[in-house]
């Protein structure tokens, strides 16, 4: 017997250090070659390190939330083979994998290839309702831990899944998203907490959550915006009634190849007009050296809520889109983020980004920077209400626009004559497409 120490290896772009988000074995568990071993977390990408032999695991080094050098010992196997053997996988592309296949009946997947010790997660779309059905079978041994990402374990667990009954299609018996869907579609009925009754008993449970992984990154994120930067924000509404007939008659006119127009591509366009005019809100400021770096293209990060927390995908050079291509660039990166499948490239760079909670509902919001830009733009819930034009009371498609500026860098003024001309060209669509 020997003890193997297996490092851990560099997950890519210099990183130096990854935080530990989940570890998938315990002391003593035997684990065979390429079985994931832990969750690693790097800037916003979360990694899934396997194992590169197999063996039984005698230490771990770190808990969840612990900072993991690159090159530090990460886990400590015992194996069959000289003793004092330490190694580290070598170094692999994180590549993104494509989303998750619809569900199916009866699922055939195509032979996949052996993994690399090394891989990015793909999130796990939301799956349809539960179907009632015949009591879960159990497909495993007494004991067998079955194979699968955290996200698909986190989505089991909401779902309340034994993932012990669910059969794997990937390699090894691995459980993919689409095998839950299968499983619900097969008419299994849910367990454990989720298949609780529910009533009026008071609920006395307290949990202690350690933020740790993304939403510590989240965290560090605001946190470092309202302390670096004092905000104001500013509040308008918009009489949107002839720019959603626009965007109607659009809509209905579009070949099957065009996507569907939403309200956004509309809002971007109005900033592309606007932001020459006013070059100090599409910037970047770097307060350390005192320097304010303008742009003159555009490039819009779209604040993206996916399963696991804030993203900001990135439409570049919106400046060179036509209004179907910024739809469906906004289409392609938002699902990007929210399927964990983004590059670092797509998540980083934006010189002014927009939020848009109008699906939720609500009036108005007060939008956190994306730092170190100087300016955020959050449209609201589009809908019908009375105002009174041209001494008449009428109904009419209002939205407010609510946003925030670094007012280090922009004045009150600047401001809201940025938000009055973004008013006008929406109020006024056809300025919109006029040189």
């Amino acid at each position: 017997m020997a003890r193997f120490v297996f490092r851990l290896p560099d997950v890519g772009e210099g990183t130096a250090e990854a935080e530990i988000v989940a570890w998938h074995v315990k002391p003593g568990e035997a684990v065979a070659e390429d079985q994931p071993l832990v969750d690693v977390m790097t800037d916003k990408a979360t990694v899934e390190i396997t194992s590169p032999t197999a063996g039984v695991v005698a230490v771990l080094h770190g808990q969840p939330g612990d900072m993991a050098p690159v090159g530090g010992a990460l886990v400590e196997l015992d194996t069959e083979g000289e003793a004092g053997t330490t190694a580290s996988a070598p170094p692999a592309p994180v590549v993104a994998p494509a989303p998750p296949p619809p569900p199916r009946a009866e699922p055939a997947p195509p032979p996949t290839p052996r993994p690399d010790p090394v891989r990015m997660h793909s999130r796990t779309p939301p799956p349809p309702d539960f179907a009632t059905g015949a009591a879960p079978v159990p497909v495993r041994r007494e004991g067998e831990r079955p194979l699968a990402s955290p996200a698909v374990r986190r989505r089991a667990r909401e779902l309340g899944i034994d993932l012990r009954r669910v059969a794997g299609s990937g390699p090894a018996g691995r459980i993919d998203p689409h095998d839950l869907v299968n499983y619900q579609v097969a008419g299994a009925q849910p367990v454990g907490p989720a298949a609780a009754p529910t009533g009026g008993a008071p609920r006395d449970g307290v949990k202690d959550i350690k933020i740790i992984g993304l939403r510590r990154k989240i965290a560090e994120k605001m946190q470092a915006a309202k302390r670096h930067i004092p905000h104001i924000t500013y509040v308008e509404e918009v009489d949107a009634t002839d720019l959603e007939a626009l965007r109607a008659y659009l809509n209905g006119a579009r070949r099957p190849d065009q996507p569907k127009l939403t309200l956004l591509p509309f809002f971007i366009r109005a900033l592309i007009k606007a932001v020459p005019y006013h070059p100090q809100i599409n910037a970047r400021y770097d307060d350390e050296a005192g320097v304010l770096t303008q742009y003159e293209g555009l490039h819009v990060g779209i604040a993206t809520q996916g399963p696991n927390g804030l993203l900001v995908p990135v439409v570049r050079h919106a400046e060179a889109l036509d209004i179907w291509q910024c739809a469906a660039e906004i289409a392609r990166v938002t699902q990007a983020a929210r399927d964990g499948t983004a590059t670092r490239d797509e998540l980083q760079g934006s010189t002014l980004t927009v939020t848009s909670l109008g699906p939720l509902g609500g009036i108005v919001h007060t939008p956190v920077i994306n730092w170190p830009e100087v300016a955020i733009i959050g449209p609201n819930k589009l809908v019908e209400r009375p105002v009174v034009k041209d001494g008449q009371v009428v109904v009419r498609k209002m939205m407010n626009i609510s946003s925030s500026f670094d007012h280090r860098i922009i004045d009150g003024w600047d401001a809201a004559s940025f938000i009055q001309r973004i008013k006008g060209l929406l109020e006024n669509p056809a300025a919109l497409f006029v040189d």
